[in-house]
């Protein structure tokens, strides 16, 4: 059966919002290699060779996309390439039928994970960390507390926000927080090709979730996966969302000690029902770090390189609006700038103030373009309150 042309359309637009993702751009070159469309699957597996030329699955597939589009030289020069990778380049293995799910081997992501990391790690987001402390860390740290106030660990919170603010990291922070294992999904880990595959690949994770509680179930992208339903034309991505529905309501208290977290850095493409109560019914805005987050972010991307001179408070307050990522961006540019200089002259030299202006002359905010396309539905869509947060921070910031 070839591919849903619904779950083609969903995989694009994941790909389009997360350009970087090679994952998700692996999964729909091979969605399109099954489809027939031989041109673009190659298209695809190439910019994913751009990133990453030694990356195994993308070689097979470039190799069987020109083989199907009939460029046999070029088919021969992948296999060169991956065949000189001494063996380490295989072919992807082909997706198991939904027929029999119980010959499927269980992918590596259903494996959880015991995180290191806690909310001390985490810098700023004290008003993210006071809601997840309500929602889910104080009442499992006194459980005479919750049987007071008969409150069930169940239901969801979404992190939302412009991207690279650390919403993924926050997540893995919490599970840390609480000593419960992490299963991170996203949506190259729920869609398949293959009929109601998609909707067996969520169930089955829910159920390792309950088994291994307490576990903090993180949804990346959930916009990807939860999207409104009246979006799709077909019917697949409709009973992903169905599906997803069902798993959170639980019955019988089975969802007990799982914590649903999902991030999204656009809730306003969210399913309504995935927001009412003991889903998602909570929210919290992940903004971008202040001043003294900057400057220990800056600090931290800098740490064990040669630095001399750079003033990390002047330099945070000079960027404002950046995202933890940007920040990361600006570091690497000034680190390249250095760099450059020191394989021209022959002699390493430190990471100076001038690096970083130059830098800041090439870098610029990111999140500034959220902004814009949120402010729209903060003034046109905020039913219900759901943007109140953010509609306070733009408006202190003017943004409104």
């Amino acid at each position: 059966m070839p591919p849903d042309p619904e779950l083609i359309r969903a995989l694009r637009a994941a790909v389009d919002r997360d350009p970087d993702s090679l994952p998700l751009r692996l999964h729909l070159a091979g969605m399109l290699l099954d489809l027939g469309a031989a041109v673009e699957a190659l298209e695809q597996f190439t910019r994913v060779l751009a990133h990453d030329p030694a990356n195994a699955a993308a070689l097979r597939g470039a190799q069987r996309a020109a083989e199907t589009a009939g460029d046999e030289t070029r088919a021969e020069g992948y296999r060169r390439l991956a065949d000189a990778l001494g063996g380490a380049a295989r072919e992807p293995e082909e997706p198991v039928p939904a027929s029999g799910p119980e010959d499927a081997r269980k992918p590596d992501w259903w494996d959880a994970e015991f995180p290191t990391l806690t909310l001390t790690d985490v810098g700023g987001m004290e008003d993210v960390k006071r809601r997840l402390n309500i929602a889910f860390i104080g009442p499992l740290r006194n459980p005479g507390v919750l049987r007071a106030y008969g409150k069930s660990l169940r239901g969801g919170l979404l992190l939302y926000g412009p991207p690279g603010c650390g919403k993924t990291y926050i997540a893995r922070a919490t599970a840390g927080e609480i000593g419960a294992r992490f299963i991170s999904i996203g949506l190259n880990d729920v869609l398949s090709m293959w009929l109601g595959e998609s909707e067996r690949h969520l169930h089955e994770l829910f159920e390792t979730a309950r088994r291994s509680a307490p576990c903090v179930l993180f949804f990346d992208e959930l916009d990807a996966i939860g999207q409104r339903r009246s979006q799709f034309r077909g019917s697949a991505g409709r009973s992903v969302v169905n599906q997803l529905l069902a798993e959170m309501d639980g019955v019988d208290r089975a969802n007990e000690g799982v914590f649903v977290l999902g991030a999204t850095n656009h809730p306003w493409d969210v399913d309504a029902a995935l927001l009412r109560p003991g889903r998602f019914d909570r929210m919290a805005l992940v903004l971008p770090p202040d001043r003294p987050a900057r400057a220990a972010i800056l600090g931290h991307h800098l740490r064990g390189r040669p630095v001399d001179g750079v003033d990390l408070g002047r330099l945070a307050g000079r960027t404002d609006d950046f995202s933890g990522a940007d920040l990361a961006h600006l570091c690497e540019t000034a680190v390249e700038y250095a760099l450059e200089e020191s394989l021209a002259g022959g002699e390493i030299r430190s990471v100076t103030s001038r690096d970083f202006e130059r830098a800041l002359g090439e870098v610029r905010p990111s999140t500034r373009a959220w902004f814009e396309t949120a402010r729209n539905f903060v003034l046109f869509a905020n039913g219900g309150g759901l943007y109140d947060d953010l509609q306070t921070y733009m408006r202190a910031r003017k943004l409104l």
